[in-house]
């Protein structure tokens, strides 16, 4: 019988190819952590970025209890909630659901989206982001990477508007996302949305605070481009709110929600309330974002490049073509395999 004991995990330090500088500050490592069942029988990740507040030490505690426990790993999908209970920050709990259900596929020797009856992926592109720098800077990072059609821009900082500016004149082709990072106020917000219309924006992802969720459905009756929330969805009653207050997009992500099956409910309210959905990561490996790329047939907006963010992704998963469409790997499980040579 398979049971927890014997899980394991180790503590990764992502290195960035570049400073990453949101409206929170700037970065140039990230921590994450792979989690290992007994045998290698399913891997998850836990990866959250510091803004949120979690502490390494309590996901590190949530695992050694469930170690301690040696329960039973569940068989099935529809036993994973139950046996997983609501205890634990969201990113320990997410990189242990992980772990049983790539387990499960391993087992049955399916990919994980046939798995939980999905569509294929289809292969969607997928943003680059461009972290907040000079203008010149980020419109240098955006003539270097002709190729990619869609790009995420930070904003939440001074100079907003010459920024997005640089990047908008060095690809006059690109779809833009931007992206505040809930870095500006209620009045900068509603300046912001007028002033920044005219680079043909293709959403607006969380301008405001991540408890102000009635304020961006404000923000919203002030302009036709999308407003999504990311740091402002959490939890499945902040849909319900969101879609009261007119917000048109959710922006979904394993690690804060608590993992695939809270992630997948979610997107599926949201649907039903007429909001759109983006699938999103943190700054996390090939292990996590191949996860969430198994439901992007249900996506309309994908945002998973943190794996070309990265300089020493220690798997192999997820894969790019030249314009950033995406594909998942037809392995069983999660389909993620060590890479041969770790990058530098």
């Amino acid at each position: 019988m398979s049971t927890t004991s014997g899980l394991r995990w180790e503590k990764l330090t992502l290195h960035l190819h570049n400073p990453f500088r949101l409206s929170y500050g700037v970065s140039q490592t990230r921590q994450a952590y792979w989690l290992r069942l007994a045998d290698d029988a399913g891997w998850g990740e836990g990866t959250i970025p510091p803004y949120y507040g979690i502490d390494p030490d309590e996901m590190e505690a949530y695992w050694r209890r469930i170690s301690a426990l040696a329960r039973p790993l569940p068989e099935k999908l529809e036993e994973v909630e139950d046996w997983l209970g609501v205890e634990g920050p969201a990113p320990a709990r997410s990189a242990l659901e992980l772990a049983v259900i790539d387990r499960i596929a391993r087992l049955r020797g399916i990919p994980l989206y046939r798995l939980i009856d999905l569509p294929r992926p289809e292969g969607l592109a997928t943003s680059f982001t461009i972290a907040i720098d000079t203008p010149e800077e980020m419109a240098r990072m955006a003539r270097e990477i002709p190729d990619y059609p869609v790009i995420k821009v930070k904003l939440g900082s001074e100079d907003d508007r010459a920024r997005l500016a640089a990047v908008r004149k060095a690809r006059p082709d690109a779809k833009l996302r931007v992206d505040a990072n809930a870095g500006w106020t209620l009045p900068q917000a509603k300046r912001q949305v007028e002033e920044l219309a005219e680079f043909g924006l293709e959403m607006i992802e969380q301008p405001l605070a991540r408890v102000a969720l009635e304020e961006m459905g404000e923000i919203q009756q002030l302009t036709t481009i999308p407003i999504v929330a990311d740091e402002s969805v959490q939890t499945l009653q902040d849909v319900e709110r969101l879609a009261s207050a007119g917000v048109q997009g959710i922006n979904i992500k394993l690690m804060k929600v608590g993992g695939l099956l809270a992630g997948l409910r979610m997107l599926r309210r949201a649907r039903d309330l007429g909001m759109k959905i983006m699938l999103g990561c943190m700054i996390e490996t090939s292990l996590g974002t191949t996860a969430m790329a198994h439901l992007s047939g249900l996506a309309d907006w994908i945002d998973l490049d943190a794996p070309l963010l990265i300089a020493n992704d220690p798997f192999e998963g997820i894969r790019y073509d030249k314009h950033l469409h995406i594909s998942v790997p037809e392995r069983a499980g999660i389909g993620v395999i060590p890479r041969t040579t770790v990058l530098d």
